[in-house]
């Protein structure tokens, strides 16, 4: 609309605006201005505010679009096939680097403060109440939480609370190193699985399960149901095992997991045999030097239960105003590429095939030689975010550290999947053979050559594993479909 150039303007001009700008809507989205017609007519709801979702703190907006999904060429140095087909995603946030160390450590130091006050709060460790909510300000029993607004007391603490603070480390039986005791760092969280509970077959009321009329509806049918579930049992061991049942309730689609999320620093050692990586495996968890680079020695299944710890800790932080907020989760193997090829659809994250830039610089962190990884600057990982960003924003999309998607990995590939925001799902039990357990791992890392960081290049790793060179980064679905 036209600024006001008068305080008083005639009717007359104004419903001209009105009817302009009317059109002009009405010629881009064909719906505009039903609103505005007599009463007694059909207009839909009043509308609302407009409502932009904010950036979430350290991510960036990748906007739907399409692509090729695989190389255009074939690999000519394995000769491996490569599904290739065209594919749509919608919008999404994306993290604009790998999680990183320091980021990792707030989860973990979130349940090692949790275990504390948990502790704090029991009779065997002086039952201090205000540690634990377990009655509303009428005194009437409601469900008991932690309460993160009393501090630990660290540095003045009683016999019994020093005692609760102390449960949590151990100390080294040989060289007396006081650390905290990874075992106990279990951390337990549900997801409802939507998916599941909307597919037809599952279904409550029998009488919606089948669409054709011609096929009697029966009432006394007994739908088996697949659910994921976790306890700990009665020798502290985490038992996270998948039941089938009948199904009964919506409940039946709420999955429990127990992940011990204290990550494997052992990886530096086990991952290069004949090597001396003792000093990473004692170092780049634990010194705060190593806090900006990429976190590594994570499992497929520790990046999920990340994902669940930060959607709650957001949810949290908003008290209440989440409407419309979606949660974090890991890339679909198809956002991953889409993202990481940029808005022109490169081969690598930048635009041209070779991996360094006009100056000679080099674009990533990987292992330019046949066994120089110093060429580009670094031995192993560089801090996050050292290298320019992809035309996205998007930091390290190749090299430094290779990244989890949520897809799970079989040969063909996207040729498997939808082409509309393509993904294979399979969360693979613990009872599953481990051929099952394959998830696909995207980017290359500080360890791989040029053709293994490429933005098509795909490959896989076990969900239980820990390695030296795979990472993580978060996505979250945009709300809304408007243009983006």
């Amino acid at each position: 609309m036209m600024k006001r150039q008068k305080k008083i303007m005639s009717v007359c001009s104004v419903c001209a605006g009105i009817l302009l700008l009317a059109g002009a809507l009405a010629s881009c989205m064909g719906s505009s201005g039903r609103s505005m017609v007599a009463g007694g007519e059909l207009t839909g709801i009043p509308a609302s505010p407009a409502w932009d979702e904010p950036a979430p703190y350290g991510m960036v907006l990748v906007k739907r679009g399409s692509l090729k999904m695989g190389p255009e060429q074939q690999d000519t140095l394995w000769g491996t096939p490569v599904p290739t087909r065209e594919i749509s995603v919608e919008s999404f946030w994306m993290d604009e680097t790998e999680v990183t160390v320091g980021e990792y450590k707030q989860f973990l130091y979130w349940v090692r403060d949790s275990i504390i006050r948990e502790r704090l709060a029991d009779p065997a460790y002086g039952g201090n109440e205000l540690f634990k909510i377990e009655e509303d300000r009428e005194g009437n029993p409601i469900k008991p939480y932690l309460n993160w607004s009393r501090p630990i007391p660290w540095k003045r603490a009683t016999e019994d609370e020093d005692m609760a603070i102390q449960s949590v480390y151990k100390r080294h039986p040989i060289d007396g190193t006081v650390m905290l005791d990874g075992n106990q760092m279990n951390f337990y969280y549900e997801i409802y699985d939507y998916v599941e509970a909307a597919k037809r077959r599952n279904r409550l009321n029998p009488a919606e399960r089948v669409k054709n009329t011609d096929v009697e509806v029966n009432d006394d049918e007994v739908v088996m149901i697949t659910k994921d579930t976790a306890y700990i049992d009665e020798e502290g061991r985490i038992i996270n095992r998948t039941i089938t049942r009948p199904l009964s309730s919506e409940w039946d689609f709420l999955n429990s997991y127990i992940v011990n999320i204290y990550p494997d620093t052992t990886c530096w050692v086990n991952d290069f045999p004949q090597a001396n990586n003792e000093q990473y495996m004692r170092l780049y968890f634990n010194h705060p030097a190593y806090n900006n680079h990429p976190m590594v020695g994570v499992s497929w299944e520790q990046a999920n239960a990340f994902c669940a710890w930060r959607t709650n800790f957001l949810l949290k932080g908003l008290r209440g105003q989440a409407k419309y907020i979606q949660r974090y989760r890991l890339p679909t193997e198809a956002e991953w590429e889409f993202a990481a090829r940029g808005r022109e659809d490169n081969k690598f994250p930048w635009k041209e095939d070779a991996t360094k830039d006009e100056r000679g610089c080099y674009n990533a962190n990987y292992k330019p030689g046949k066994g120089d990884y110093t060429k580009d600057g670094s031995l192993i990982t560089t801090r996050a975010g050292a290298y320019p960003p992809n035309s996205n924003g998007l930091y390290d999309m190749a090299g430094n550290v290779s990244e989890w998607t949520s897809t799970a990995y079989t040969e063909s590939g996207v040729l498997q999947a939808s082409d509309m925001n393509p993904d294979i799902q399979y969360n693979a039990s613990r009872q599953d053979p481990y051929a099952l357990k394959k998830k696909v791992v995207r980017g290359g890392s500080w360890k791989d050559v040029n053709a293994f960081i490429r933005s098509d290049a795909r490959t896989w790793e076990y969900q239980n594993e820990q390695r030296s060179y795979i990472g993580f980064r978060c996505v979250r679905t945009v709300a809304g479909s408007g243009k983006k």
